[in-house]
């Protein structure tokens, strides 16, 4: 296993090998990669997709010195392998080890760190103009795919880099849609002479010659080019990306590591951004992945022999789609909008059961907002399902295309808080801080099923204005034979006189909970408020715990401008006069681990309550470090 690819320390080792040995190198990169997923989880099929293209890459350039940005970065294993992490590699998105995206801290190589889709091309113009302002020499190069190509701000990037005549390379990974389809054998031949070394000089030297001819050379070179653009158009479907300023070649075949060397060896000889196109085949190497590229695009594990992933338990995914299905089939104006993540946010059964109201916009959030926005101005109810990280990018339209219409759009905001071992790119940790600031926000975060099955059904019936859920990655978690569920916008549980408050919202009134009955089993009485509705603030909320004595805050996102801070000042505002302690994340770009263990690290977990707890009870809290899963 892994002869060859064992003896790879860094990318100028592939020019040794020979042409036989470069396609057993691709076969035991695939072996080492679905044998690491199927352990670890991750990403799957775009990986496999990729392998000839991620060794071609490395045959033409020399990172670190030339730059690869890899768009979304979820396709980086084989760039991995090939740029001395080879060793490493089983420790792929565990705690401590390879992080399964670009990552600036991890290695030289990766000279942007990636995690969010559309952004490769404007970061690598960027990285190309700061070598142009530096003297530099060095080689830029990005890779995005077909689906991140739905972003806008990849639009953005190609026409900003398109006015620049610089040598950029921008390499489109099409694995799904056919975006520019040539027409007949002459255009495929043409594509292939085109990007030979000898056109390319023999092209350049021509145009210069004609532009030493007195008076009549510039005009004749003109002429050639428009009546070369006029054919070109004929021949091709597509030239908005040579409208846009870039010389296109393509498709490819992205699995022909000669074909795919020579062209970038060509691409590299020309003066201005080049765009290629390449096709690949996802899941490509492993029989179950080829046949079902979503279902193994992100996997938790599976058994490598038969592809089985195993029992999925149910998660906040499933109940939030299953409820919206049910919700769908009593009110028609319903209609759910989904940024390419159909599956990931539960909405495939709606997709299939409500076609005409169900949108699925592409790699397009801030476009999904102000699309959600437009419907709901015309009548609809829009529901926009997506993750917390991607969520993000959303800030303006949240304030102006919904907030400000005072129109009613709800956001179902899933993967919120801690994600676990996608890491510091995927976390959920922001919505909360930068939604507290759009007026007319209303913002619920249950911690169990029944709760997101009743808050989402109250929201989209009685629901005003910017109405959100927020719910996290995965199952719910321990449930207290006392807890009871509802729309109320908070709950009090346990003695109203004790001394202390654990105060908390979503997935942390779990280990809030097991907190409480721990101490209590100490002879230490806690009340624990738990908060429904996190945005506004109930007044009441903050009433049931003016007079205790200390209150202590425990939040699953990041402290400045977080609820806990806004808390405190309404406590302050009210009078009290008690000791108030918050335990919110300060840093917030937490590297990959386990949920749970990442809660510990963090003092957030039933552990960390509990020290948290007893240190100003002037007690030794040791004792109940958390053991978990």
């Amino acid at each position: 296993m892994g002869k060859i690819l064992e003896k790879i320390r860094s990318p100028q080792d592939l020019r040794q090998l020979s042409r036989q040995e470069l396609e057993t190198l691709c076969e035991e990169m695939r072996e080492v990669i679905i044998r690491t997923v199927s352990d670890n989880g991750g990403h799957l099929a775009s990986n496999l997709g990729v392998v000839e293209l991620t060794v071609a890459l490395c045959l033409t350039f020399s990172p670190p010195k030339d730059s690869i940005v890899w768009d979304v970065g979820h396709q980086s294993y084989p760039y991995k392998l090939l740029t001395g992490r080879y060793s490493g590699f089983s420790t792929l998105r565990r705690e401590g080890g390879l992080s399964g995206f670009p990552n600036r801290e991890e290695s030289p190589c990766d000279s942007f760190t990636s995690g969010h889709s559309s952004a490769s091309i404007s970061s690598a113009l960027g990285l190309s103009e700061a070598c142009r302002l530096q003297e530099d020499d060095s080689r830029v190069v990005a890779v995005i795919g077909d689906g991140a190509l739905t972003g806008g701000l990849a639009f953005e990037g190609l026409n900003n880099a398109g006015q620049f005549r610089r040598n950029l390379i921008v390499i489109l990974n099409d694995n799904t849609m056919s975006i520019s389809k040539n027409v007949g054998s002459l255009a495929r031949y043409l594509t292939y002479m085109r990007t030979k070394p000898g056109y390319i000089k023999a092209k350049s030297s021509v145009e210069d010659a004609l532009g030493r001819v007195p008076l009549v050379g510039k005009p004749i070179a003109r002429l050639m080019r428009r009546a070369k653009s006029n054919i070109k158009k004929l021949l091709y479907n597509s030239t908005i990306f040579s409208d846009l300023g870039f010389a296109y070649y393509g498709p490819f075949d992205g699995h022909n590591i000669k074909e795919l060397s020579e062209t970038l060896e060509a691409a590299k000889l020309l003066k201005k951004p080049v765009l290629i196109h390449v096709r690949t085949y996802k899941g490509k190497g492993y029989q179950y992945a080829e046949q079902s590229p979503t279902l193994y695009h992100g996997i938790s594990g599976f058994n490598v022999d038969t592809g089985d992933p195993g029992e999925k338990a149910q998660t906040f995914s499933d109940v939030f789609g299953q409820t919206l299905c049910r919700l769908a089939e009593k009110d028609e104006k319903i209609c759910a909008i989904t940024a390419a993540m159909a599956e990931g946010t539960g909405l495939a059964g709606f997709r299939q059961q409500f076609k005409g109201r169900f949108y699925d916009v592409g790699i397009a959030e801030e476009h999904a907002v102000t699309f959600a926005g437009g419907l709901a101005a015309g009548g609809m109810l829009p529901v926009f399902a997506v993750y917390s990280t991607f969520l993000q990018r959303c800030y303006d339209q949240l304030i102006h295309d919904v907030a400000l219409q005072k129109v009613k759009v709800l956001l179902a905001i899933d993967r919120a808080g801690i994600v676990g071992e996608d890491g510091m790119t995927h976390q959920g940790l922001f919505d909360v801080a930068f939604l507290r600031t759009v007026p007319g926000v209303t913002l619920y975060s249950p911690a169990y099923f029944g709760e997101l099955r009743e808050q989402t059904a109250y929201l989209a019936e009685k629901g005003r204005g910017l109405c959100a859920i927020r719910y996290p990655r995965g199952r719910e978690l321990y449930k207290p034979v006392y807890f009871h569920s509802g729309t109320e916008s908070y709950f009090v549980y346990g003695s109203h006189s004790a001394e202390i408050c654990i105060v908390t919202y979503g997935r942390l009134f779990s280990f809030a909970a097991e907190a409480a009955d721990k101490l209590g089993a100490r002879g230490i009485g806690v009340k624990l408020l738990k908060l429904n509705r996190v945005i506004p603030i109930a007044a009441d909320a903050v009433s049931e715990v003016l007079d205790c004595p200390q209150v202590f805050f425990f939040e699953e996102g990041i402290r400045q401008g977080g609820v806990g801070e806004y808390f405190a000042t309404l406590l302050l505002e009210g009078g009290f006069a008690g000791r108030y302690v918050l335990r919110a994340i300060d840093q917030p770009f937490i590297k990959h681990a386990p949920m749970f263990r990442a809660l510990e690290q963090l003092g957030l977990s039933t552990g960390g309550i509990c020290r948290t707890v007893l240190e100003h009870y002037k007690e030794e809290g040791a004792e109940f470090a958390e053991k978990e899963a």
